[in-house]
C-alpha cells in the first residue's frame, strides 16, 4: 500500500479528490454566462470574447507542455494545492476586475489551474481506487472533469440572474468552495511513492512511453474533436443564444451550456457498459449527430434543437473521451503516468482552443451563425475521419 501522512490507510478515498478535481474545474467555465455583462461593461467585439476565452486554454497548454510531469516526481497532493492556489488566485482577478488587462490575466491562472488539475487529479483520483474500485474510479475522474466544467456556467449563471452582484458573487461562492478543497486536499493520502523536490523543470513535449504510443494518436484525435464541440458552447454559444435567439435569461445561458456537459457526464457512465472498445467509434459517430443537430439549430434558429444537438454532442464526446482516456491511463507505466495523461489533455485542449479563435475570427466576417456551421463542418470532417480509423484499428484492446 502507498504510504501517505495519516498512517497508510485510503480511508478519504478518490469521491474527495474527485470532488477536488471538479471544484477546480467549476471555477475555469464560471466567467461563461457572464461575458455578454463583460461585453456590455468594457465594449469588446465578439472576437475578443474566443479570445479571452482561447488565453485560458494558452495557459492548460503552457502547464502541460512545461510541468505536466511534475507530479510524477514531487506527488500528487503537493501539484494539487498549487492548483488551487492558482484557481483562487483567478477568482480573485475577477473579483477586482478592473479592465480587459485583469480578465486575460485571469483566465490565464484559471488555464494555469486546469492545466496542474488535468493530470495531477486525474492521476489522484485512479490511484486512490481500492481494489476493484477501477472503473468507478475512471469514470468519476472524467465526471468531474466534464461536470465540474458544467457546473461552472450553472452555478455563475443562476447567481448573476436571481441574485445581487453579477459580476462578483459568483467569484466570492468559487473562493469559498476553494477554500474547502484545499483543506480536503491537504487530508488527502499522497499516492506517488517516494515523492521528491523537484530539482530542475524538465518541459515535458510530447514524448510518450512506447507502451502507449499504439493508443495513443486515434483517442487523442477524438478528444480534440470533443473538445472543440465544448468549446463552441462555452466561448460562443452564450452570445449565440442572447444575439440570435433572444434569450437573455443568464441561468438559461448557464443551463444550456451545462447540457454539453451534461450529455458529456451521461456518455461516460455509458462507456463501461458498452464496452471500450466499441465506445470510442460509437462516440464519435455519435458527436457526429450532435455536430449536425448543432448546425441545424443555427441554420433555422431553433433552441430546442441546439439543445438537443448539445445533449447528443456531449455524450458522443463523452464515450469518446472517457474510452480514450481509458486507454491511454491502462496503457501507460505507473511512473510516468501523470505526465502521459498530461500529454493526452495537451491536444485535448488544443481542441477547445485554436477553432474557438478561429470561429471568433470568423464571425467578423460571416456572423455568429455562419461562423458556427463553418466550424461544424470542419470538427464533423476530423470525427469521421478518426471514427472510420477506429473502427479499423481499434485503440483499446480489451471489453
Amino acid at each position: 500500500m502507498i504510504p501517505d501522512r495519516a498512517g497508510g490507510t485510503r480511508r478519504l478515498g478518490y469521491p474527495v479528490a474527485a470532488g477536488v478535481f471538479a471544484v477546480g474545474m467549476a471555477g475555469t467555465t464560471l466567467p461563461t454566462p457572464l461575458y455578454g455583462l463583460y461585453r456590455a461593461q468594457l465594449g469588446f467585439s465578439e472576437l475578443m470574447v474566443t479570445v479571452v476565452f482561447a488565453v485560458y486554454a494558452l495557459g492548460v497548454i503552457t502547464v502541460l507542455l512545461l510541468a505536466g510531469n511534475v507530479s510524477d516526481e514531487v506527488g500528487r497532493r503537493p501539484v494539487l494545492l498549487v492548483a488551487l492556489g492558482f484557481s483562487a488566485a483567478s477568482a480573485l482577478c475577477f473579483v477586482f476586475e478592473g479592465g480587459l488587462p485583469m480578465l486575460l490575466l485571469g483566465r490565464v491562472l484559471s488555464g494555469f489551474a486546469a492545466g496542474l488539475f488535468s493530470g495531477a487529479a486525474t492521476a489522484a483520483v485512479l490511484e486512490l481506487a481500492g481494489p476493484g474500485q477501477e472503473a468507478q474510479a475512471g469514470f468519476a475522474a472524467t465526471a468531474a472533469n466534464m461536470g465540474g466544467l458544467g457546473c461552472g456556467p450553472l452555478l455563475s449563471g443562476l447567481l448573476a440572474q436571481y441574485a445581487p452582484w453579477p459580476l462578483l458573487l459568483p467569484f466570492l461562492v468559487h473562493l469559498a468552495l476553494v477554500a474547502v478543497a484545499a483543506v480536503a486536499t491537504w487530508l488527502l493520502p499522497e499516492t506517488v511513492a517516494h515523492p521528491h523536490r523537484l530539482r530542475t523543470p524538465r518541459p515535458q513535449g510530447l514524448e510518450l512511453p512506447p507502451e502507449v504510443r499504439g493508443v495513443f494518436a486515434p483517442s487523442a484525435v477524438a478528444a480534440f474533436a470533443g473538445f472543440s464541440l465544448l468549446g463552441l458552447f462555452t466561448a460562443v454559444a452564450p452570445s449565440f443564444v442572447g444575439q440570435t435567439l433572444g434569450v437573455h435569461n443568464l441561468a438559461v445561458t448557464g443551463l444550456i451550456v451545462f447540457t454539453v456537459f451534461l450529455g458529456s457526464t451521461a456518455g461516460q457512465s455509458l462507456t463501461e457498459r458498452i464496452g471500450s472498445r466499441r465506445a470510442l467509434p460509437l462516440g464519435c459517430l455519435v458527436l457526429v449527430v450532435g455536430l449536425l443537430l448543432v448546425a441545424t439549430s443555427l441554420a433555422v434558429t431553433s433552441l430546442p434543437v441546439l439543445v438537443v444537438g448539445a445533449v447528443c454532442g456531449g455524450i458522443g464526446q463523452g464515450l469518446a473521451f472517457r474510452a480514450g482516456l481509458t486507454a491511454v491511463g491502462r496503457a501507460a507505466p505507473a511512473e510516468r503516468r501523470g505526465g502521459t495523461i498530461s500529454a493526452f489533455f495537451l491536444i485535448a485542449y488544443l481542441g477547445i482552443s485554436l477553432p474557438v479563435v478561429g470561429v471568433g475570427a470568423l464571425t467578423l466576417t460571416l456572423g455568429l451563425r455562419g461562423a458556427g456551421l463553418t466550424f461544424s463542418a470542419c470538427v464533423i470532417v476530423v470525427t469521421v475521419a478518426v471514427g472510420l480509423y477506429v473502427l479499423r484499428r481499434p485503440p483499446v484492446g480489451d471489453d
